[in-house]
């Protein structure tokens, strides 16, 4: 019994990581209106910005977020700049098939300048922990669970109490109409990438914090989490996307702990296939036409 509970405390934090993966995912593709395939590697991005920052820095950890987030973001500008702004018009499998070369290209940029091998991430959070009920939650896994409390309760104040957060809602919802209000398409979506890689970037942060090593290789099944999470919400609504990252997350652990470690990365797959037949809409669409 004691160790399901330690699994399902782990499966939680692990899960509040995965779901960082959707919510910055659900807002790309909301709000730019395309699947993206460079997501993954926006994560490594910002994983690799959080070691070289935690290194300079002696593990400063606010600094680190901040970098990660930053060189992220820079990261979704460049992006959209190369495969969405002059393709909107265009037949969507231009822009997807940009988004595969551009993933491609960071990738093994990534690889060329930083190596290709697997790197240890620096100590940002002290060793040890807090005894609640006779259980232990690490000071890094109260760590990732505040830094994605907070990010989440920051973000849904900007969607919801600022123009710009508006906006963003606003070109998510219908693009078309938001352009006829005199609504600026092409900034509102660049924003919301920006957003949503900058988002990635401080979800592959903690990442990288909570497992002690990162790779130029991490982004393929970060991609593959973060997709199979964000289809719970339909791929648009971010707390749904969210609740799949953390039942991602808590299947994973049990999984281990029942079967095997090799099922972990699997089971990530089964739940896209369960989600698919069961809710192809997403959960909370699902629920509304119930209630019709």
């Amino acid at each position: 019994m004691t160790y399901l509970v330690e699994q399902l405390i782990n499966g939680l934090c692990q899960g509040a990581i995965y779901a960082l993966f959707a919510i910055g995912y659900t807002i790309i593709v909301g709000v730019v209106g395309l699947v993206s395939f460079t997501f993954g590697e926006v994560i490594m991005i910002g994983a690799f910005a959080a070691l070289y920052t935690a290194t300079l820095t002696g593990g400063n950890i606010l600094l680190t977020i901040v970098c990660s987030f930053s060189v992220a973001g820079l990261t979704g500008i460049v992006i959209h700049k190369v495969c969405y702004e002059k393709f909107f018009g265009a037949a969507r499998y231009i822009p997807l098939i940009c988004t595969i070369g551009m993933s491609m290209f960071i990738k093994n940029m990534v690889q060329i300048v930083c190596g290709s091998e697997t790197k240890a991430m620096p100590e940002v959070i002290a060793l040890g922990g807090i005894h609640i009920g006779g259980y232990l939650i690490t000071y890094v896994q109260c760590a990732v669970v505040l830094v994605v409390v907070v990010l989440c309760i920051t973000l849904s104040l900007f969607l919801n109490k600022t123009k710009q957060g508006v906006i963003l809602r606003a070109v998510s919802q219908d693009r078309k109409a938001a352009a006829m209000v005199g609504i600026d398409v092409s900034r509102a979506t660049l924003l919301g990438n920006v957003i949503g890689c900058g988002i990635g970037g401080v979800a592959g942060m903690l990442y990288a914090l909570y497992y002690g090593s990162l790779s130029a290789s991490m982004g393929g099944m970060a991609t593959m989490k973060a997709f199979s999470a964000s289809v719970l919400g339909g791929l648009v609504d971010a707390p749904a996307s969210a609740v799949g990252g953390l039942l991602i997350g808590v299947l994973e652990n049990f999984g281990i702990a029942l079967f095997s470690s090799s099922l972990r990365d699997m089971i990530a797959f089964v739940f896209l296939i369960v989600i698919l037949i069961f809710f192809p809409k997403g959960l909370r669409l699902k629920i509304r036409r119930k209630a019709k």
